[in-house]
């Protein structure tokens, strides 16, 4: 990492900031509460790998990621980008108990499971949906939407998202079709992680 330090800043840190700058605008229309420090951990993925406790030690990360959130609620909108592609979409995860898939969108899904019916039946077709659930202790992967009541008592982690190709990062409208996303999942975002929004409408 050492030798390669100075290509990881130009190829990878300030693009991403750019990135960050270029989406600003329709992240702060979306949500005025986003966070917006530019910081690691705020808007930036870690590309150091905490391998205190996870099986793969390697310990640099193959992917980045940039993404926008309430001051750590569990939930944002993000674009992750390696050397495969780049994926942009919506994902929340429980993190404890006080998380706001624990606190806010269990008992809405519960109460509302037609909301998230909606909104699959509108992006189903372009988004991949996949989430995952506690056995016994252990995360294991759902392919879908989390859509009955009882699903949400034992769901750990949501992720909906598109696949871009790698070359899209490269494109003109890059930011363009990024911004596009945002606005089109954002309702899941503020269903699982915003108190006070009118999810009715």
């Amino acid at each position: 990492m050492d030798e390669n330090r100075d290509r990881y800043r130009a190829a990878v840190v300030e693009p991403f900031r750019v990135l960050l700058d270029r989406l600003t605008p329709v992240a702060l229309k979306l949500n005025p509460r986003f966070v917006l420090s530019g910081r690691v951990g705020e808007n930036f993925s870690r590309i150091n790998r905490d391998i205190r406790f996870a099986a793969d030690k390697s310990p640099y990360r193959p992917q980045m990621y940039l993404y926008f959130a309430e001051a750590r609620l569990g939930a944002q909108l993000y674009v992750g980008i390696s050397a495969e592609g780049v994926t942009c979409g919506f994902r929340a995860y429980r993190e404890s108990k006080s998380s706001p898939i624990v606190t806010i969108a269990r008992e809405r899904a519960q109460e509302h499971p037609e909301f998230i019916g909606n909104l699959r039946r509108r992006l189903g077709g372009r988004y991949d949906s996949y989430w995952y659930r506690s056995e016994k202790g252990e995360w294991t992967k759902r392919r879908g939407w989390p859509l009955a009541p009882e699903d949400w008592k034992r769901l750990r982690g949501w992720v909906v998202r598109r696949k871009l190709p790698r070359s899209a990062a490269t494109r003109q409208a890059f930011t363009r079709g990024i911004e596009a996303i945002f606005r089109e999942v954002y309702p899941l975002y503020a269903f699982t992680a915003s108190p006070d929004w009118n999810f009715r409408r």
